[in-house]
């Protein structure tokens, strides 16, 4: 067996990648596969997490955001509400925390390194803010982590806005964020220029093996 995998899925609905998600975990805590990132990008879809109040944060209605093409689900990720759509980088490892690493802001810290250096890597000094998860481009959010871990495999995990539609971010209050907080951007957008999903994607499996393959 490899010491590590990363999977393509390509463009998926939220609710199969779940499925699979599932049962992906159940194989890794059964020693079946080795730890696993898996990338994707998921068709329009609003999620609700955990966070008490999450549900209210949804603002379009049920005919709005069918005449947009976006569904509605509700997860088992920690979180608020957010949005996953074509051109969204969205990662989900399927790894085993040991001894060091078990503690879970140490993992969501770890993420959010992942990608800062992925971002750096296009020229973009991002950032974490001071009691808000996620990555930061000053007070532009680009990246989302939402996660879930059972019996020490993780699941869920991170959102990389690369170059997918941010109009589709009006119908919520993405991760609680107000006016005031913060706004939602993208690479592409940050770039002035068309970005490939798929050359993130590269990038990102490589800083997450960096990082995720070291001695904890």
């Amino acid at each position: 067996m490899p010491s590590v995998n990363t999977v393509h899925w390509g463009l998926t609905d939220y609710a199969d990648a779940l499925e699979r998600q599932f049962e992906l975990v159940r194989q890794r805590q059964a020693g079946l596969i080795p730890d696993t990132l898996v990338l994707t990008e998921h068709r329009p879809v609003y999620t609700t997490g955990s966070r008490a109040g999450a549900d209210k944060h949804i603002l379009w209605d049920s005919p709005t955001r069918a005449a947009r093409g976006v569904v509605l689900h509700a997860s088992n990720r920690g979180g608020d509400a957010t949005h996953h759509g074509p051109g969204q980088l969205v990662g989900y490892p399927i790894v085993l925390l040991r001894d060091g690493r078990r503690d879970l802001h140490r993992y969501l810290r770890d993420l959010e390194e992942v990608l800062i250096r992925s971002l750096a890597r296009h020229g973009l000094t991002a950032a974490r803010r001071d009691g808000l998860t996620g990555v930061w481009l000053e007070n532009r959010k680009i990246a989302a982590l939402g996660v879930a871990v059972k019996s020490w495999v993780t699941h869920h995990g991170f959102a990389l806005n690369v170059s997918n539609d941010l109009s589709l971010f009006d119908g919520l209050i993405p991760c609680g964020l107000t006016p005031e907080t913060g706004s939602v951007t993208s690479l592409e957008r940050e770039l002035g220029k068309a970005v490939e999903c798929g050359e993130v994607a590269r990038i990102v499996e490589t800083e997450f093996w960096s990082l995720f393959s070291s001695t904890p």
